[in-house]
């Protein structure tokens, strides 16, 4: 009898450690949502996925080739309207900020970027003062 309640008692308590304190992020259904709202005449070209696990990441960043007279434009799209506090920030291929979704301390949900040299650059999501760190984001190009 005994060892029936001990292996109960270790079962239930893996199960309970098992979970996720967080609740999962659904990416897949922000980045869906980020694709139509690209501006007029841009052409969607990638999604990204902005999972900060429940705030335990400070930063996540991709990297993408940007091509010389091409311009861009990445969104960011969240829970509801509100992307307060996830900032995209594009960097260029010396790490210098060239854009930013956080302009005097107000945030845009969008940012464009007329490129004028062609490189790799890295495109950053923070959580700045932010209750919420999951999201998606798409970029888009038009000649």
């Amino acid at each position: 009898m005994k060892k029936a309640i001990y292996t109960v008692f270790i079962l239930g308590a893996l199960f309970f450690m098992s979970g996720n304190v967080n609740a999962q992020c659904n990416t897949d259904a922000f980045t869906d949502a980020c694709i139509p709202k690209l501006a007029s005449g841009f052409n969607f070209l990638k999604a990204y996925k902005i999972d900060g696990q429940g705030g335990s990441k400070t930063k996540v960043e991709y990297s993408y080739v940007f091509t010389k007279g091409t311009q861009y434009m990445i969104n960011v799209c969240a829970t509801g309207e509100n992307t307060d506090g996830i900032v995209v920030s594009l960097f260029d291929s010396n790490r210098n900020k060239v854009a930013s979704s956080k302009i005097n301390g107000q945030y845009i949900s969008a940012i464009a970027y007329p490129c004028n040299t062609t490189g790799i650059y890295y495109i950053q999501y923070t959580f700045d003062n932010s209750t919420q760190f999951c999201g998606g984001s798409a970029l888009g190009f038009k000649r």
